[in-house]
């Protein structure tokens, strides 16, 4: 029998105010959670954090076998707690809390979700009907199961500071299960906080999923090039640029948030990777400076995130359709206003972390029908149901001379 305490429910109950109420990120929440109470158990700290994120993924199924859609208050979160322990196969202590929670009645419940896709697999509406449209009925279903299941974790050796082989010995020396998938990622078997080995604090590996580990190798990159990665962030794809690279030639990374790239700075001195620029785009006259001095492109840009779900499930309740909407006119402009810094001859690469064909090969078809001194190479989807990993879409284009 798995045993609950009121110091933990209570907790979780914090938390889902928090990113239901107040609107807060379910990742940052946690983390907030996490810092606030150092002296809970590993136990405890991992019974928080597997349970929000485990009601914020069946958000809209749970709310659904409650059979009550009150409003958010500490006595609905209870009993919303509740229903997911029964539902989990767990029985609930004798709380006063739980008083009016009857499992038969959430058996029952449970039936009649099962006639509805969308109620069973807990995504809205609106959402579910989008997904339908763009991939089809059959294929939508399918990413969307395997995106309900919890992200795996996989790291990326970084080959500025070492091995494969050095990075598997101590995974090994320190116990630590793992696997390796391809290449220099490895997946790890049980979670654990990584931050804490001294080798992360020395460069060895950054946290990185298989998927978005496609990225940086489609983009057919050699040492000695110049490369833009113009939607940088904090720089997941740029270090991974840099190691392929060997630190050898020149990366400009580029966002419009000057933050994520003081974030990405601190990353790449810990990576040891010295060739990587930072440049805040303030204006057009940013992207014009560099107009045709890039040897490969990287056009990572702002999308729905419907890739990657199981990694940030509180989206399928923040977005909205409006928000992909806009999303779409953003796409557009960089694609059409950031392509000029590619050269004559050189390869960019366009792609998302969304299942949208309408933010992925639309968006490239139309680009290529108004720009045609462009042609596409290869494009191609990381789906979650084909991996483990989250789902992506990547386009290969060349600019002919």
């Amino acid at each position: 029998m798995n045993r609950i305490y009121h110091s933990q429910v209570s907790t979780v109950i914090d938390g889902l105010y928090s990113i239901f109420k107040d609107g807060y990120y379910a990742d940052k929440v946690i983390q907030r959670l996490l810092k606030s109470n150092p002296k809970q158990g590993a136990k405890d700290r991992a019974f928080i954090a597997n349970s929000l994120y485990e009601i914020v993924r069946w958000w809209r199924l749970i709310w659904f076998l409650t059979g009550d859609q009150t409003e958010l208050n500490n006595n609905s979160l209870y009993k919303l707690f509740g229903t997911y322990w029964v539902w989990k196969g767990n029985i609930l202590p004798d709380w006063i809390e739980f008083s009016d929670i009857n499992a038969n009645e959430i058996k029952n419940r449970l039936k009649e979700a099962e006639q509805d896709f969308g109620v069973l697999q807990s995504i809205p509406e609106w959402m579910n009907m989008l997904g339908c449209e763009e991939l089809g009925t059959e294929k939508w279903q399918v990413e969307i199961k395997a995106m309900n299941r919890e992200a795996d974790i996989f790291i990326r050796i970084n080959t500025l500071r070492t091995t494969k082989e050095q990075m598997i010995a101590l995974l090994d020396e320190t116990k630590i299960p793992h696997e390796v998938i391809k290449d220099d990622t490895i997946q790890i078997l049980k979670r654990q906080n990584l931050f804490q080995l001294p080798v992360f604090k020395k460069g060895w590996f950054e946290m990185q999923d298989s998927g978005s580990q496609l990225i940086a190798p489609f983009m057919q990159i050699e040492p000695g090039m110049r490369v833009i990665d113009a939607c940088a962030g904090a720089g997941g794809k740029t270090l991974h640029l840099a190691s392929l690279m060997k630190n050898k030639g020149k990366i400009i990374a580029m966002d419009i948030e000057a933050h994520k790239l003081v974030e990405l700075k601190r990353r790449a001195k810990r990576a040891g990777s010295s060739i990587i620029e930072t440049r805040v785009i303030e204006n057009t006259k940013t992207i014009k400076r560099l107009k045709g001095s890039a040897d490969r492109l990287l056009l990572d840009v702002p999308c729905s995130g419907l890739g990657v779900l199981k990694r940030n499930p509180d989206a399928k309740w923040k977005l909205q359709a409006s928000f992909i909407e806009n999303l779409k006119e953003t796409q557009a402009h960089i694609i059409n206003t950031y392509s000029q810094m590619l050269k004559p001859d050189g390869l960019m690469v366009y792609a998302t972390c969304s299942l949208l064909k309408s933010e992925n090969e639309e968006q490239v078809q139309k680009f290529l029908a108004e720009y045609t001194d462009f042609s596409l190479i290869e494009e191609k989807y990381a789906f979650p149901s084909e991996g483990n990993h989250d789902g992506f879409y990547m386009a290969l284009i060349k600019r002919n001379i």
